[in-house]
C-alpha cells in the first residue's frame, strides 16, 4: 500500500482509501495507552474500608435460640419445630412481651441458606425485631469447641 503521486497529469479519481496514515497513527496511539496504563493504575483508589469488631452476645433470660440443623430441621430451644407456620406462632406468642426478646439463629455449616432464609422470613412474619447470628471465631482447632449437642 504505497502512496501515490500524481504525475503531473490527472487521468482520473482515486477510488481507493490510503488506510497507511490511520494505521500508523493506531499503532503510535496503541503503544501511548501500552505505556501510560500502568503507570496511571500504580497508585490505587484510596478508600477506607469498614472495620468489624466482634461483640460478645450477652445471654439474657429472655433471648431466644433458634437451632438450624444440616437437614433444615428447626428448633425452638430444645424443641424441634414441626413446619414454619408453627414457628410464626411461636414468634408471635414472643412478640408481644415487654421488651421484646431477641431470637439468636444459629445454623449448621453445613446447612442451606435457603434453610437459614426461611427461618428469617418466618420470624419477620412473627414480629420480632432483633434478630442475631450466633457464630464460632475462626480457631486453628474446631475440634476443641463445646457444642451443645440437640
Amino acid at each position: 500500500m504505497a502512496m501515490s503521486l500524481g504525475s503531473g497529469e490527472e487521468e482520473g479519481v482515486m477510488s481507493e482509501i490510503n488506510t497507511t496514515p490511520l494505521v500508523d497513527i493506531m499503532l503510535v496511539l496503541l503503544i501511548i495507552f501500552l505505556i501510560t496504563i500502568p503507570v496511571i493504575l500504580k497508585e490505587p483508589a484510596k478508600i477506607t474500608v469498614p472495620t468489624a469488631t466482634n461483640i460478645p452476645t450477652q445471654t439474657k433470660p429472655e433471648n431466644i435460640t433458634v437451632y438450624v440443623d444440616k437437614e433444615g430441621n428447626v428448633y425452638w430451644e430444645e424443641l424441634k419445630v414441626p413446619n414454619m407456620a408453627a414457628l410464626v406462632l411461636q414468634v408471635e406468642k414472643e412478640a408481644v412481651k415487654v421488651p421484646q426478646p431477641e431470637i439468636h439463629i444459629r445454623g449448621d455449616k453445613d446447612t442451606d441458606y435457603q434453610n437459614i432464609g426461611k427461618v428469617i422470613a418466618a420470624i419477620n412474619r412473627g414480629g420480632i425485631v432483633k434478630v442475631g447470628f450466633i457464630t464460632y471465631p475462626d480457631l486453628p482447632n474446631p475440634a476443641t469447641l463445646k457444642i451443645p449437642m440437640l
